[in-house]
């Protein structure tokens, strides 16, 4: 194969960017025959604003690997206009949704129709496991070595796929069309409740270090006092998890209970679902 390797990716907490890369330097290492081998073209990650304001093209020499987590079940709706601002022009695509142990539902049938629709060939594609962004126990640690080592098996499945002669054929995956709603989660009645507008509250454990505000993908955090939102908070767990001193919380009443009832109903061990 003559193309070259791309990656993107948005991952606030880590995981689609672990999963992303391992992919595509297990796929680069493949092409050249050389272990640990870098990416051989751009790696794009697009988890803060600014970056989502520069245009991307690719070309009929590009393989890109693109990765989203799964909010709701679906491609994170704040992302959707970036990633139709996306230019494919023939290059081949593999989508890559990282979900949160529940599952990833219209997700990654909705990211492969983006990127057929902005003219990429769409080569393989796959849903994977990362540790959920409401919770530090739901899917702990994931993505995780057994995650991984399937990973770089999907990138040999991948190598073989391209280094095949003739066209590369599209790749059929799991979902829905047209797509389902977004997943809601329910009150203790079974009433649906809306958790959009639930924003992260700041204890006095807080040391004004703003690493907070450098980690929103939203750039919503106020650099002049930490504690306020000057726009939209979408839950990615990132100025949670990433808090050197465990100062941001949520307390809203429906939000606890959500994160609750996932941690139990869904703490079965989920395995990556590969389409090549």
């Amino acid at each position: 194969m003559s193309q070259a390797i791309n990656s993107m990716y948005f991952s606030p907490t880590g995981t689609t960017k672990k999963i992303v890369l391992g992919i595509a330097r297990k796929l680069a290492e493949s092409t050249s025959g050389k272990p640990d081998q870098e990416t051989a073209a751009r790696n794009i990650d697009f988890t803060l604003p600014g970056i989502r304001l520069k245009p991307v093209s690719f070309s009929e020499q590009d393989v890109v690997i693109i990765g989203v987590p799964v909010y709701a079940g679906r491609v994170p709706n704040v992302l959707l206009n970036y990633l139709n601002t996306i230019s494919g022009r023939g290059a081949l695509a593999i989508p890559i949704v990282v979900y949160g142990n529940r599952n990833y539902d219209d997700a990654l049938i909705e990211l492969r129709d983006i990127l057929e629709a902005n003219g990429f060939k769409v080569l393989a594609a796959g849903a994977f496991i990362g540790e959920h962004s409401f919770s530090l126990t739901l899917a702990q640690n994931r993505p995780d070595e057994k995650d991984m080592a399937i990973a770089e098996e999907f990138a040999k499945g991948l190598y073989v796929k391209l280094s095949a002669p003739g066209e590369c054929k599209a790749v059929a995956v799991r979902g829905n069309q047209p797509y389902r709603n977004y997943y809601k989660p329910k009150n203790k009645d079974g009433n649906p409740v809306d958790i959009r507008k639930v924003t992260p509250k700041t204890n006095d454990q807080c040391t004004n270090c703003k690493l907070c505000v450098e980690v929103c993908p939203m750039g919503s955090i106020n650099p002049e006092n930490v504690s306020e939102l000057l726009g939209i908070c979408i839950k990615c767990g990132a100025c949670i998890k990433k808090c050197p001193t465990q100062a941001k919380y949520y307390d809203d009443p429906d939000y606890l209970r959500h994160k609750e009832e996932l941690e139990i109903e869904y703490a079965a061990r989920q395995e990556p679902d590969l389409f090549v």
